[in-house]
């Protein structure tokens, strides 16, 4: 039974607590929602809750970081996107270890309605100078993609769902940062997939494939650095590629396979 991809988050940022001593997680007075009050509960000397100040809270982070510290800084994705200047100059520019993690992104959200949704987050998170971006597709790969950022050295953006997503991995997945997985091969067509909506991809894959139709479905969990050498293998034995994301046509997955290919011929996208 699947869940929400922030849920593992949470759970990921406890465990990392008890082994990486200068990781901090700062919050927006939104801990229920994104999870980073499990943490508090683990590590109250490591949290920081700054209200609803995102602003404030890039900046904090940005300086924690650049005293030595590595801070997990949280919110709804629309209202990271909404800090673009902040994080543009505090964090991108300053190369600063700072992780954005953006929660309730895309249009899955339910409840919380459209004026919450994070929909252009993406293609402004990949526009920054040395910022990457991840986006998993179930919750194992979102403790594993979270596990990995503590490590990791430099400014970066997770990008996480409200809703319960399926399972697609099992406890033993293994991140590998910047490399897409092949969850289905296909001679026909090739999509390429990027966080909730990876589950559902496969599904229409199973649904074409009764039609006679052999498509393929990889997740690109890391959208930047995006896998140039996959896409070009894609590219190579389909000739055919789908993006299929929970954003904005603009900017997005999309946006950055078609940047990728550009100069590749013979690929319809």
């Amino acid at each position: 039974m699947g869940k929400a991809t922030r849920a593992a988050f949470g759970e990921a940022l406890v465990r990392i607590g008890e082994t990486h001593p200068r990781v901090v997680v700062i919050d927006g007075d939104l801990s229920c929602s994104t999870q980073t009050g499990k943490f508090a509960a683990a590590f109250p000397e490591r949290f920081v809750q700054l209200g609803i100040a995102e602003g404030n809270m890039v900046s904090v982070a940005a300086g924690m970081s650049l005293g030595g510290m590595v801070p997990f800084a949280a919110s709804f994705a629309c209202f990271i996107a909404g800090r673009f200047e902040q994080i543009r100059v505090s964090v991108g520019y300053n190369n600063a270890n700072v992780k954005l993690v953006g929660t309730h992104s895309g249009v899955g959200i339910g409840e919380d309605g459209y004026s919450q949704m994070g929909l252009e987050d993406v293609a402004l998170m990949r526009s920054l100078p040395n910022m990457v971006v991840i986006q998993p597709a179930d919750a194992a790969e979102a403790g594993a993609a979270t596990e990995f950022l503590a490590d990791y050295v430099g400014p970066a953006y997770l990008r996480l769902t409200r809703q319960s997503v399926p399972d697609i991995f099992d406890d033993r997945y293994r991140f590998e940062f910047g490399k897409g997985v092949i969850l289905r091969e296909g001679s026909d067509l090739s999509i390429v997939a990027s966080g909730g909506v990876v589950a559902n991809a496969l599904e229409a894959a199973e649904r074409l494939s009764q039609e006679g139709i052999s498509v393929g479905v990889v997740n690109m969990h890391t959208i930047k650095p995006i896998d140039l050498q996959l896409l070009d293998e894609l590219a190579a034995s389909t000739g055919r590629i789908m993006t299929v994301e929970d954003h904005s046509v603009v900017g997005g997955l999309g946006g950055a396979v078609v940047e990728a290919l550009a100069e590749t011929s013979g690929v319809s996208i």
